[in-house]
């Protein structure tokens, strides 16, 4: 499975729109399943987050060929102010994605790594998972770029942003997170808190 995730920037006010416009976008696709849509709520604001998992290169590459194609991509028309889409595959010792509900309040964190930082970075999250599984087990994905600048993005689902501080603080205290080494290898991070679309798989 490689997955896609797209970022629609749009008016405040315009963002449960452009939700659905999006989702009814997904759901003209030849190719791909919705997997989430969020609408950014800490961070930077007005960006509704698309999730989409294609089972070949040749059906996500085609997806984006329509975007790109489109006079309105996402159906986003007179609402859309820019798009961007980005190609990632899954860190291979991870579960398949699963859907349902996942606590409502999300984490989407991207680090932007040194060159020749992915294989050490995918080593020390796999040593760390299960030791660290009270935690780990909010992983919602960790996916590798395919394209742009090396980097990760890994998506968390917590009940409240109290839960993440609590379940994060404990495995700081205990020492089992972060991944060892892992954090040698990030040049930059951003984070952000992103609420689920009503309509959103992951929810």
């Amino acid at each position: 499975m490689l997955y896609e995730l797209a970022t629609l920037s749009c008016p405040l006010l315009a963002l449960g729109d452009v939700c659905a416009r999006a989702r009814a976008w997904t759901e003209d696709a030849e190719a791909g399943t919705l997997l989430g849509c969020w609408r950014t709520d800490i961070g930077t604001l007005g960006r509704v987050l698309v999730l989409r998992g294609f089972d070949t290169p040749e059906a996500m590459t085609a997806e984006r060929r329509r975007a790109l194609m489109s006079t309105a991509p996402f159906q986003g028309r007179d609402l859309l102010t820019a798009f961007a889409m980005e190609s990632y595959a899954p860190f291979p010792f991870l579960p398949p994605l699963r859907t349902g509900s996942r606590g409502g309040v999300y984490e989407i964190r991207t680090y932007r790594l040194r060159p020749g930082g992915l294989v050490p970075t995918l080593a020390a999250w796999e040593a760390a998972i299960e030791p660290a599984r009270t935690y780990t087990d909010h992983l919602v994905t960790n996916l590798y770029a395919l394209d742009g600048p090396p980097r990760i993005t890994h998506i968390w689902a917590f009940s409240s942003l109290e839960e993440r501080a609590r379940l994060r603080g404990d495995a700081y205290a205990a020492g089992i997170w972060p991944p060892k080494g892992g954090p040698d290898q990030i040049l930059e991070a951003t984070s952000t808190i992103a609420l689920p679309d009503p309509g959103s798989p992951l929810s």
